[in-house]
């Protein structure tokens, strides 16, 4: 019977559409995947910032993701915020019960205008259990910063393999604004870790982009791609992405890429 690919993000949600499961919905529709959700926190938030967030029941969360695996069995799962521990451990337990594979691990902890959105908590549950099952996790040198306590990529690289981690992507957009080009590490299983440098492009409009990134990554490892061509080919996209809505204001603050600058069709397979 022909099918879509499915892709399931388990994310807060945000009321201004950039970032989040919004963006994650965006990202996965615009590569040709279906996209579901299990939303973990609700935000209020703008392109400005972030000015409350509301938890969603634990029982919730988990109920949504086997509500989707029940039905239809996403070939690849991206995880976003998980705001507390309880709201962590159900997302592990329902994620194990469910066997779930090619989980992409983004540790969402801090927000572009600064708002913390992970409880302390809860980067225990995420060091201890989620980062051994993720295929690959995506921090930003902030979020690596804080969970390994080391401000080198070298050093983050091998304190995170320390605590389980089977690949890495440390994203370096957040580093010296100056730079002409961004620099982001990827640690790949086989224990080699290369460069991936492109030019920075100027744009106010960064809002999302690692949310957008790490559902690239879900989405092309749920078409079957091996992971590092998975991860070339969503950093591709989110350049392309961050150029396409460079130009474009959205909001007062910082505004959202362009998820649709080329959208594709959604994919059937056989």
């Amino acid at each position: 019977m022909p099918s879509y690919i499915p892709v399931l993000s388990i994310a807060g949600s945000d009321s201004s559409g950039g970032a989040g499961i919004q963006a994650d919905i965006k990202t996965m529709s615009a590569l040709g995947t279906y996209a579901m959700t299990a939303i973990t926190a609700l935000t209020v938030q703008n392109t400005a910032g972030v000015s409350a967030v509301g938890s969603i029941a634990p029982e919730i969360v988990a109920g949504q993701i086997e509500a989707v695996f029940t039905d239809i069995p996403p070939k690849a799962v991206k995880i976003g915020m998980l705001f507390d521990a309880t709201t962590a451990s159900a997302v592990a337990d329902a994620l194990w019960r469910n066997n779930a594979s090619h989980i992409v691990l983004d540790p969402v902890m801090i927000s572009t205008s600064g708002n913390r959105l992970l409880a302390e908590e809860a980067v225990r549950v995420i060091v201890d259990r989620l980062i051994p099952m993720a295929e690959i996790i995506t921090p930003n040198a902030m979020e690596a910063e804080a969970i390994t306590g080391s401000e080198i990529p070298a050093e983050q690289i091998v304190i995170l393999k320390q605590m389980g981690a089977k690949a890495i992507l440390i994203k370096g957009g957040d580093t010296d604004q100056s730079n002409a080009t961004v620099t982001d590490y990827f640690a790949d299983s086989d224990g080699s870790v290369t460069p991936l440098t492109a030019p920075r492009v100027a744009s106010l409009n960064t809002h999302g982009t690692g949310c957008t990134l790490s559902s690239a990554i879900a989405s092309y490892l749920a078409m079957g791609h091996p992971l590092r061509d998975a991860v070339v080919k969503a950093k591709a996209y989110i350049s392309q992405a961050i150029m396409a809505g460079a130009t474009i204001t959205t909001g007062k603050g910082h505004g959202p890429v362009n998820h649709f600058f080329s959208p594709l069709p959604l994919i059937v397979t056989e």
